[in-house]
């Protein structure tokens, strides 16, 4: 493992991004600057996803180790899936075990919680997390949209 000068290791996507651990990650996806991708727990990060300036995806946890004085003294980890095609916008967290179908839109600052499951095609945001709506007809008008230069 190589470091940059300013001591986070090296990886393939973004020289200011945080990647621990060896998560799946799939081709084409685009990570941002100042990211934390967590890969401890179990990490697959589906092809063609853009993940946003300053995401933390999270997939360990040692909330049961510190409040209990160390007498649980496990790390928490569960597997976070992220599938195809899915936008996670600037400051947003993802918690272990989180489940996020394809071809969903993560807005900006969403905290989406341990565990959470969200179906494809999902518009999602607030702190915690909730479901806005199904985008899958507007993912295919734009499809079809031609663009103007």
């Amino acid at each position: 493992m190589t470091f940059d000068e300013h001591g986070i290791p090296s990886n393939k996507f973004n020289p200011h991004a945080w990647i621990i651990n060896n998560p799946e990650i799939g081709e084409g996806t685009w990570i941002g600057a100042f990211t934390v991708i967590d890969g401890i727990g179990g990490l697959k990060i589906g092809k063609g996803c853009n993940i946003s300036c300053g995401v933390h995806i999270i997939t360990h946890s040692t909330i049961k180790r510190c409040v209990t004085e160390r007498e649980y003294n496990e790390v928490e980890k569960s597997e976070t899936v992220v599938e195809d095609y899915v936008f996670i916008g600037e400051h947003s967290t993802i918690l272990m075990g989180v489940h996020i179908g394809h071809h969903s839109v993560i807005a900006a600052g969403t905290v989406i919680t341990e565990g959470t499951v969200i179906p494809p095609y999902s518009l999602v945001a607030g702190v915690p997390c909730r479901i806005i709506r199904n985008i899958e007809s507007e993912i295919e008008k734009w499809k079809n949209e031609k663009q103007i230069l």
